[in-house]
């Protein structure tokens, strides 16, 4: 997922406001308000492969394979297939002055943003280490990455980690946020994100 961090971004707003609700009424005439739920605009997400999102291991293999290639067309709605309603991808970058920047997209939007590149150039991403937080129908995911421009080349272009939560829900895996950062000569990875999977 790295090549959008070199692309500059839209900073996120970070003053979201959190608003507590009291737990006591103001009087017998004014009760206390219930939180309304917040619909989130979505498309349905075409039907997955079985096989890409039976295992965690599958999904996860299913998403680097999908976006990576030499020049040509990518398999959008196989991408689509494997997220959740409501997902979203996250590139985090640093601009040369420093400057922390975000970009949040929907799988739409990365397949918008990116597939010219990717169609063009031809990218291939693969996972070299993860290691795995989980518990009940959740999991986190640290998935460090490396990505080449031509599948046998020798060195990466680009290394970073992305971030990736998942749940499931029953009958398949989920992906629900992709989050993601390159190393760059400030923040080199670490070796513990270097070595196999946990």
């Amino acid at each position: 997922m790295t090549y959008l961090t070199k692309i500059p971004c839209a900073v996120l707003s970070i003053g979201f406001a959190l608003t507590a609700m009291s737990a006591v009424s103001v009087s017998a005439q004014t009760p206390t308000p219930t939180p309304t739920p917040v619909p989130v605009a979505t498309t349905a997400a075409p039907a997955a492969n079985p096989a890409d999102v039976a295992t965690m291991d599958a999904t996860v293999a299913a998403l680097y394979d999908v976006i990576s290639g030499p020049p040509g067309p990518r398999n959008w709605d196989r991408f689509r297939s494997l997220f959740a309603p409501g997902a979203r991808l996250i590139a985090n970058g640093v601009r040369p002055t420093g400057e922390i920047v975000t970009r949040v997209m929907t799988p739409d939007d990365y397949a918008q943003r990116s597939g010219p590149f990717l169609e063009k150039n031809g990218f291939f991403e693969r996972e070299v280490s993860r290691r795995i937080e989980k518990f009940a129908n959740i999991a986190h995911l640290f998935s460090t990455y490396e990505s080449r421009h031509g599948k046998d080349d020798a060195k990466p272009f680009a290394r970073g980690i992305n971030s990736i939560q998942m749940m499931n829900d029953g009958k398949r895996w989920w992906i629900l946020t992709v989050f993601w950062q390159a190393e760059d000569e400030k923040n080199p990875l670490p070796a513990e994100y270097l070595r196999t999977r946990n």
